[in-house]
């Protein structure tokens, strides 16, 4: 009995204790004259950091898009004519998800700025050991669909980066139009410099925000 008593207790205690854990108030007046009652109501609205980045085949990235991840990666090729190799005349890019050889970039984020870089693992190398230095390679960046172009960190043969700043209110919505050249200045062998993820021919670009 002195169990059930205590039990009895202590659920009664718990149930009491309800209204307190969940943040619920209430204000009891009682009286002749003028009363006023008051509770409180506490909010919060939590808005998660999001960064996007795309460069290549992707998501849509429009205001009102669901930002997703596509596992794409396209291959930008390029194809000096015979007899002007080295003549410092630029070749453009085929490839890519824009028809001119060039890539849809985009920038999304919602947390400040954004420093946005370009890493290479060394320069791009053949079968033999040949290499051409990705400095070789030029990106120009032009506007696409969005009020903010987004510019492009350059290519080297280790990490380079830009700061991509944000609005006053912390938003990034910027994309562009990257489009590739190589430069063609450099006499070099013949042979298949890089190809798909292989011969040092990947460039990661990162977007990172705080």
């Amino acid at each position: 009995m002195k169990t059930t008593r205590a039990l009895k207790f202590l659920l009664g205690a718990s149930a009491l204790s309800l209204p307190l854990l969940a943040n619920s108030e209430s204000n009891y007046q009682n009286g002749a004259g003028a009363l006023t009652a008051t509770a409180h109501v506490d909010f919060s609205v939590v808005i998660p950091k999001i960064l996007y980045l795309r460069v290549g085949t992707g998501s849509a990235y429009a205001t009102t898009a669901a930002l997703a991840s596509v596992n794409t990666i396209d291959l930008i090729t390029f194809a000096p004519a015979l007899g002007a190799v080295g003549n410092g005349v630029a070749v453009p890019g085929t490839g890519g998800d824009i028809a001119t050889g060039g890539e849809t970039a985009a920038l999304v984020s919602n947390a400040g700025n954004v420093v946005l870089s370009a890493t290479a693992t060394g320069m791009l190398t053949d079968a033999t050991g040949d290499t051409i230095s990705f400095a070789q390679i030029a990106t120009t960046s032009a506007a696409n669909t969005l009020a903010t172009t987004l510019a492009a960190p350059p290519l080297s043969n280790t990490t380079a980066a830009i700061t991509v700043v944000a609005a006053a209110n912390k938003l990034i919505n910027a994309d562009a139009k990257w489009t590739f050249a190589y430069a063609n200045t450099a006499a070099v062998p013949g042979g298949t410099y890089g190809g798909v993820n292989l011969n040092n021919s990947r460039i990661v670009y990162t977007a990172t925000m705080p």
